[in-house]
């Protein structure tokens, strides 16, 4: 097939116009956006890139979970289409780019496509996949685990939020919710472009991820059951504090990531305490162990590990330990080919490029399950995302997205 001409790029300026436009709706308190999915927010966000997407000439399917695909035609009926897309919904305190930018870089391609009269053998699908963040109704990448088999449809509308609303009832509500069967599409392949999320390109100077794997993730979670009692009164010697129990389990999952390096990490990040009243002590504690390599072998024993160690800490200080993994996926290992294209892509275009390992989830990460994908990454100021702070250059949008619209032409196949 055709390579594209290296001239061939993305506008800019109207790509960050586009970006800066979605940033208005659900707006944070900091600068950043709170447009939770299935929210009324998230309702608005989707309108609007429906607008953009059928002012360039895209039709529209929405699938049961709410995903929004918007297809442009190719010129061979038969051939399965290549997709292209990632994620609107933020984090209650989220960025501007997290997910964004691959969703409107997509159709960035396609109004470029459109400005050069370009036509491409398969057809071309820029994918909005509901509820990546999975912040309100956990787990992460919900609606494309649906699509690749990995949760049943009814298990994913009896995911409830922290006010008890269940996730089909709110998807229903907003107004998002599509006739069509979740996995039924076929895909060419599937293309992401994200910010990296860590700080890995901007402290080497390199423009492009070009990301061969995906971390593995097991989150874990925990229950430490103690004995609520006064902080004044009760003798030390009688205590059985759940926080203390918490204390060591965190000291315990930093040092397995430590002793499992490079290439693993592990961390606590929601936490519960009951009943969290100052001069109470904490009779239990609910909290989550997040643990992630892209190494099978290493992920497993790290959480082996957990499982042997952590029962016994907390039965050694008089309290109990519980818990469940609750959500979990095994590291992916993206298309050779697709991946082929996106390192190929950099070099026409003159961008330096690294090969990288996503330390985050994303949902390339479950349509890998069933289509050949890969993803392209960009820089993030000091690696910060999930933060109303998180923040990237026009130029690194542009470079990334330049770098996905050869990727994808690359795969789709120009015709004329």
């Amino acid at each position: 097939m055709a390579a594209p001409a290296a001239n061939m790029k993305v506008n800019g300026d109207r790509l960050w116009d586009s970006l800066m436009e979605m940033a208005r709706i659900g707006p944070g308190i900091a600068g950043g956006n709170n447009r939770q999915t299935v929210t009324d927010e998230d309702a608005e966000g989707r309108a609007l890139f429906q607008k953009w997407c059928e002012d360039a000439g895209l039709t529209m399917g929405v699938d049961e979970m709410g995903t929004m695909f918007m297809r442009r035609e190719g010129t061979d009926s038969d051939a399965l289409p290549v997709y292209v897309g990632s994620h609107l919904d933020t984090q209650p305190t989220g960025g501007k780019y997290d997910g964004v930018l691959g969703v409107l870089g997509g159709l960035e391609i396609v109004r470029t496509l459109n400005d050069l009269n370009i036509r491409t053998k398969h057809p071309i699908v820029v994918t909005n996949w509901t509820n990546e963040e999975g912040t309100r109704f956990a787990p992460a990448m919900l609606a494309s685990g649906v699509f690749a088999g990995r949760h049943e449809l009814d298990w994913a509308y009896d995911r409830t939020d922290a006010s008890g609303k269940k996730f089909g009832a709110e998807l229903e509500r907003i107004g998002w919710k599509g006739d069509e069967k979740v996995g039924a599409r076929e895909m060419h392949a599937f293309f992401e472009l994200h910010i990296e999320q860590g700080p890995i390109l901007e402290a080497e100077g390199v423009d492009i991820g070009v990301v061969t794997h995906g971390q593995g993730l097991r989150w874990i979670e925990c229950t430490v059951t103690g004995k609520e009692s006064h902080t004044g009164s009760t003798p030390m010697h009688m205590r059985k504090n759940a926080g203390r129990g918490l204390a060591l389990v965190t000291e315990l999952v930093h040092e397995i990531a430590m002793k499992n390096q490079p290439n693993a990490v592990g961390a606590i990040g929601h936490i519960d305490v009951y009943p969290n009243s100052r001069n109470i002590i904490p009779g239990k504690v609910v909290f989550t162990v997040d643990m992630r390599t892209h190494i099978l072998d290493k992920l497993n024993g790290m959480v082996a590990e957990f499982n042997e160690r952590a029962p016994n800490l907390c039965e050694e200080i008089g309290v109990e330990f519980s818990c469940e993994i609750v959500g979990q996926f095994d590291p992916p290992a993206f298309d050779v080919g697709c991946v082929a294209a996106v390192r190929n892509a950099a070099e026409r275009l003159g961008y330096s490029h690294m090969d990288i390992v996503s330390g985050a989830g994303h949902d390339a990460c479950w349509v890998n399950d069933v289509a050949p994908t890969a993803m392209v990454m960009c820089p993030c100021v000091d690696g910060l995302s999930h933060n109303e702070a998180e923040e990237i250059s026009k130029e690194w949008a542009t470079a990334g997205t330049d770098v996905l619209f050869h990727a994808v032409l690359e795969t789709a196949e120009i015709v004329a």
